[in-house]
């Protein structure tokens, strides 16, 4: 099991922008899909964005569809979750994971690994 880091979470005003950023340890982290979940105090986790080992296939759950742009640089076994345009609901821990499938990155259980997770608090 890769070991995976989040990092880049932090308060910020809503509209405003933030890149978090998953990384790996180990050879085999291009070989996975990565999916980005989040998880707000009271609520279920969710997935918000997955991309394909390659990068060439992307996926944004509707509440982040528009605003959240999923990158990967297999080079730096790191993955980025880009998102813009905050809004307060948006606010959560999130947390990346290996895929088990590449077939299927849209229920937590598809996934091996999560974080410790970086919080992410947008201010109204």
């Amino acid at each position: 099991q890769v070991p995976l880091v989040e990092s880049g979470g932090g308060l910020v005003q809503a509209g405003g922008s933030l890149r978090l950023s998953c990384a790996a340890s180990g050879r085999t982290f291009s070989s996975y899909a990565i999916g980005w979940s989040r998880q707000a105090p009271g609520k279920e986790r969710e997935i918000v964005a997955a991309i394909s080992w390659s990068g060439g296939r992307t996926y944004y759950a509707d509440s982040v569809k528009g605003r959240a742009t999923i990158s990967r640089d297999n080079a730096k076994n790191t993955v980025y979750l880009q998102m813009n345009s905050l809004k307060p609901e948006d606010t959560a821990v999130y947390y990346c994971a290996l895929a088990r499938s590449s077939l299927r990155v849209w229920a937590v259980d598809d996934y091996a690994g999560w974080g410790q997770g970086t919080q992410v608090t947008v201010s109204s």
